[in-house]
């Protein structure tokens, strides 16, 4: 079993995107965070209807370091409810698992 994760979460715009990935990075919390513009999003807010573009952030982490890194986001989020939805990756390249691992392990 793998232990590598993709947690998606969305973000108002690319400046903050940006800032919360170098955060979260430079704390060795994600190895990596792909910065993905463009998306729409359609959901329900305190009983009304929403759009709103947003941005995307794919962030590669390992299981153990999850815990630690979902806190974190939570107090870096300018959201009130942020989207952070973690999904176990399973046959990730042996060597890339690895460079997570590296990435989000104590220097």
């Amino acid at each position: 079993m793998e232990d590598i994760v993709v947690v998606f979460c969305t973000f108002p715009d690319s400046d903050v995107a940006k800032r919360i990935a170098q955060e979260l990075v430079k704390s060795r919390l994600a190895a990596c965070v792909n910065v993905l513009p463009g998306v729409e999003s359609i959901y329900q807010w305190k009983g009304e209807l929403e759009s709103a573009s947003e941005v995307l952030g794919l962030i590669k982490t390992t299981t153990a370091m999850y815990p630690t890194l979902e806190t974190r986001l939570k107090e870096l989020h300018p959201y009130e409810v942020p989207e952070i939805v973690a999904v176990p990756a399973s046959n990730v390249h042996p060597a890339y698992a690895q460079w997570v691992r590296e990435m989000t392990s104590a220097e």
